[in-house]
């Protein structure tokens, strides 16, 4: 089966725990949610799994990594000539801010077509060909013309599609979206979930998704993860985290959701979001938000 096994995970940065003992099973075809507020530990976990924790961190523990063709008993104990090889072409990261993540100087196709070209040695033909594919996959207008332009040219969601697209351009056995919907409008997010959750069922992706919302946890997730001061402090099936949290932190944040349901989810009589509720393709925002040229989907500040 492919994923991670991520056992007894720690890190420190001088004198500072980051990271306390993160235990967790990452399988393929699900997404794995991580939950928690700020400075619980979510993105750096991440980080650690793409072998890019910060300069003079230590970090110990145990990360094993089963593909379809092999198994690595720990990624922690990788050079990082053999993490370089791998990171990227079989375990991808989207990072929070897609404008950050993506070069400003350089056009979609220049940032699409060398990741592909270095990893899969395929020709510029070849390259070009995969990226108009890639770009189609996430639903991107216009795929061959989009190559030729730059990232400020797209909107927010456009950008979060195209950062997508360069992940999986590689087709990796596991993603990593970091926040992926944080800094988008509800309409935009819907469709970003709705787009994660396709590439789970069609590609068969262990997903690793980092959030501090538990209402885009409910829409998506197979599995969640709570985390505080750098450890899993609770962690089950959605519907068992959701309706039935164990510990007294998990049911505050979830309290401190707002009582409408996240962009897209059906809801029980009781308000409820429902147990198998998906993104709606029809999502529409949530009840109160009024219209603005900012939320229209074609705005090209934060549009899809």
């Amino acid at each position: 089966m492919t994923g991670l096994v991520i056992s007894d995970l720690r890190l420190r940065i001088g004198q500072a725990d980051i990271l306390n003992g993160v235990s967790l099973g990452i399988l393929g075809g699900e997404i794995t949610g991580l939950a928690g507020e700020s400075g619980s530990g979510k993105t750096m976990t991440g980080l650690v799994l793409c072998g890019l924790q910060p300069a003079g961190a230590v970090v110990t523990g145990r990360v094993e990594f089963t593909d379809s063709d092999r198994s690595i008993p720990n990624l922690l104990a990788l050079q990082p000539r053999e993490f370089n090889r791998l990171r990227g072409r079989r375990i991808a990261m989207v990072a929070q801010d897609p404008v950050a993540s993506l070069h400003p100087m350089l056009t979609i196709g220049t940032q699409l077509t060398d990741h592909v070209r270095h990893h899969l040695r395929l020709s510029k033909q070849q390259a070009t060909a995969r990226a108009v594919e890639l770009l189609e996959r996430v639903q991107v207008p216009t795929p061959e013309t989009a190559l030729r332009r730059y990232p400020h040219q797209f909107s927010g969601g456009q950008l979060q599609r195209i950062a997508i697209a360069i992940a999986i351009a590689c087709e990796p056995a596991v993603l990593i979206a970091d926040e992926p919907t944080t800094a988008l409008d509800v309409t935009v997010q819907a469709g970003i979930l709705r787009l994660l959750r396709e590439l789970r069922d069609d590609l068969g992706l262990a997903i690793i998704l980092i959030s501090h919302d538990l209402g885009v946890m409910s829409a998506i997730a197979d599995t969640i993860a709570v985390m505080r001061y750098g450890t899993v402090i609770e962690q089950g099936s959605r519907q068992q985290v959701i309706q039935q949290p164990q510990t007294e932190y998990a049911r505050e944040l979830i309290a401190a959701l707002p009582q409408v349901p996240p962009p897209g989810i059906t809801t029980d009589a009781g308000g409820q979001p429902h147990p198998d509720a998906q993104p709606h393709p029809d999502a529409q925002p949530h009840p109160g938000v009024q219209p603005h040229p900012g939320n229209h989907p074609h705005s090209t500040r934060t549009g899809a």
